[in-house]
């Protein structure tokens, strides 16, 4: 709980602004605007104002890393007068039976929230979802119980924040909406907005087998339905910091490692490597098969019981040298056996080095966070799950990753921490790959076409 009578001075930019007066507008929000301009500032302003005259409370359902690190801290920031109770797994209970203004919680905390006897919230007029894509997927436990609670009868005003909101395709910003306005402007059927957006593809032989592609002016379409409650302001718009360079980094597989990629990707059997046997893991699918390669061509393999043999970790060598050369860099991981091999050559090499994952509590990231940005670290690893939301790291300049990602959200949001206000010097995007491997194919067939398509939405509203 924090509690202050004294006021904030900060005062909202020009876009802010913009978005503050959509806001007396509109009881309904869904702010699509770029990391790192402010959104959580927004929500604080307009929710603060209302609260003074009378409004009721308001509940931010967010990543549990943001909690802390955003949410109460900008309260603190923006709204010092505001009470906020922060509502952990060990204490809902208690912590939502406290007298407050502001109740935050974590995603996961819908279900519970969602049990809850509705007399529980009659002191709930507001409710934000920040990272809104969590709910993506309307067939998901999580986003059945968020819909529960957007749709209770006390919650006058409802926001959706979100700077990827169809890094999938177009379809994933169909429940988003739902949660604002109940399927007024895309319809309450799912299965019936996707026929009117995507076009079904025969993948297989199963029934079931179907591969869904965004139309030919999908985009179009979702902007004349939902631009009356949407809020869209683009970074560079916004800010005056210097331009971000992105930029790939070949590198090349040894013998073994080739070795090890021709055997899965010919046979679809894991290999024996140095004579060692591993269990003989028929893989069955593509996406199978895709995942076995992405870890050969990142150094390691693992089987269905998640033992990892490690083929070649020279290519973190040679990400160690490009961390060597800047300052401050930021390096993403996925696998375990990344991490290791990072943490390995950092020691070598006498750096010093923080890790920010899963088994980093909320505490432990501020802490982290804070010593980065006094420059305290050499470098700071990090899986982007962990890291690429609300974090601001602009003491580094560049943004290394082991390898490139299917997933969008991670890569637009992981490549924000750096670009931001404060930022003052030109950064860089960094993306190391195996050449001549799956990991060109995932980066130049998948994640940039992804980008384009979101990039296409996105801009719509940018220029409305």
């Amino acid at each position: 709980m924090i509690k202050s009578r004294a006021r904030a001075l900060i005062k909202p930019m020009k876009h802010q602004v913009q978005s503050l007066a959509h806001d007396k507008k509109s009881a309904l929000v869904f702010d699509m605007s770029d990391p790192g301009t402010g959104k959580t500032a927004v929500r604080i302003w307009a929710f603060s104002e209302r609260r003074r005259k009378g409004g009721g409370c308001l509940l931010v359902l967010a990543p549990r890393s943001l909690l802390r690190a955003a949410w109460l801290n900008d309260f603190a920031k923006f709204a010092p007068d505001m009470k906020v109770s922060v509502m952990d797994a060990d204490n809902r209970a208690e912590a939502f039976a406290e007298r407050a203004d502001v109740y935050v919680t974590n995603h996961d905390a819908a279900k519970w929230l969602a049990a809850l006897k509705p007399a529980a919230f009659t002191k709930i007029e507001e409710l934000v979802i920040d990272e809104g894509t969590a709910y993506k997927h309307h067939t998901s436990q999580r986003s059945k119980a968020a819909l529960k609670l957007a749709r209770r009868k006390h919650i006058k005003r409802k926001a959706v924040l979100t700077a990827t909101p169809t890094s999938n395709g177009i379809c994933d910003i169909w429940h988003l909406v739902l949660l604002l306005d109940s399927g007024e402007r895309l319809g309450p059927l799912f299965f019936g907005f996707r026929s009117s957006v995507c076009t079904p593809e025969q993948v297989g032989h199963s029934a079931h087998a179907i591969k869904w592609h965004d139309k030919p002016g999908a985009e179009e379409a979702v902007f004349g339905l939902i631009s009356d409650i949407v809020i869209r302001h683009r970074f560079e718009d916004c800010v005056d910091i210097p331009a971000t360079h992105q930029y790939t980094i070949d590198y090349a597989m040894t013998p073994k490692q080739w070795k090890a990629y021709k055997t899965v990707e010919t046979t679809q059997l894991l290999p024996m490597i140095d004579g060692k046997k591993i269990t003989q893991l028929s893989v069955v699918n593509a996406a199978a098969v895709a995942t076995k390669l992405l870890q050969i061509a990142s150094g390691a393999v693992y089987t269905e019981a998640g033992k990892c043999q490690v083929i070649d970790l020279s290519r973190y060598e040679a990400i160690l040298d490009l961390v060597e050369a800047r300052k401050h860099p930021l390096v993403y991981f996925f696998w375990q056996h990344q991490r290791d091999a990072l943490i390995a050559e950092a020691k070598r090499r006498d750096m010093t080095y923080c890790v920010l994952d899963g088994d980093a509590t909320d505490t432990q990231r501020i802490a982290m966070v804070n010593a980065y940005q006094r420059g305290e670290y050499d470098v700071m690893f990090a899986h982007p799950a962990s890291a690429a939301h609300g974090l601001t790291l602009t003491k580094g300049t560049s943004t290394i990753w082991s390898g490139p990602t299917y997933n969008l959200e991670w890569f637009k949001q992981g490549n924000k921490r750096q670009a931001r206000i404060g930022q003052t010097e030109k950064t860089e995007i960094v993306v190391c790959m195996a050449k001549d491997t799956i990991e060109e194919k995932v980066y130049n067939d998948i994640l940039m076409p992804k980008d384009m398509r979101m990039g296409n939405l996105l801009n719509m509203f940018a220029s409305w």
